[in-house]
């Protein structure tokens, strides 16, 4: 029996490996939120075999989630963790990273400043965090597939969409994480590195 393959995450899992290269360093913790079916966590923890990968995600992924890291049978996979950032705290452990791919787009932004929140609470100095994604600049989509992609998004919910890059920058700014990098990626995606500052009191 094998694992889920996703079109998508087939397509998007090595350039987003070679971004995290850059930052990841062995023998740390890493929670993703949004694990969907657990594609990315098999194929990341076997790149980063000294890190544990933390998978979470709303209770209703857990079936296939569950599945497929039985399948996989890697030790440096944990989880899943119910995580709603609506109403979930994190899991009661220090993370040193923080992985999110294609779920910005996806929440409302009501529940992205909650993520936001959460990340600026829990994370310690130093920490870095990852978004996935498309991101729309100074309020324009970057490709008329974005634009499409948006008004799919918006037939499904309304309270979706392609996040303003200028937003979500400003939001993590105020909640005392700094920009590191915006990366450029595949088919109209970035891959935005954040850094946790230092905390005040």
């Amino acid at each position: 029996m094998k694992t889920t393959v996703t079109p998508s995450v087939e397509r998007n899992k090595a350039p987003i490996l070679e971004v995290l290269k850059l930052y990841i360093t062995e023998h740390a913790r890493l929670l993703e939120i949004g694990s969907g079916t657990g594609e990315h966590a098999i194929f990341f923890s076997t790149h980063f075999p000294e890190m544990i990968w933390f998978t979470s995600d709303v209770k209703e992924q857990f079936g296939v989630i569950v599945e497929n890291l039985r399948i996989a049978k890697l030790k440096n996979v944990a989880g899943p963790a119910v995580l709603d950032v609506s109403t979930d705290d994190f899991p009661d452990r220090p993370f040193n990273y923080v992985f999110s791919a294609n779920t910005l787009h996806i929440m409302s932004w009501k529940e992205n400043k909650s993520l936001f929140k959460l990340l600026g609470k829990r994370l310690r100095e130093g920490a870095i965090v990852f978004f996935y994604g498309p991101f729309n600049y100074d309020g324009k989509f970057t490709s008329p597939s974005n634009e499409e992609f948006d008004k799919w998004l918006k037939d499904k919910n309304p309270k979706s969409g392609v996040r303003n890059f200028e937003d979500v920058l400003k939001s993590m700014n105020e909640k005392g994480l700094k920009l590191l990098q915006d990366h450029e990626m595949p088919a109209n995606n970035r891959l935005l590195v954040f850094e946790r500052l230092r905390h005040v009191s």
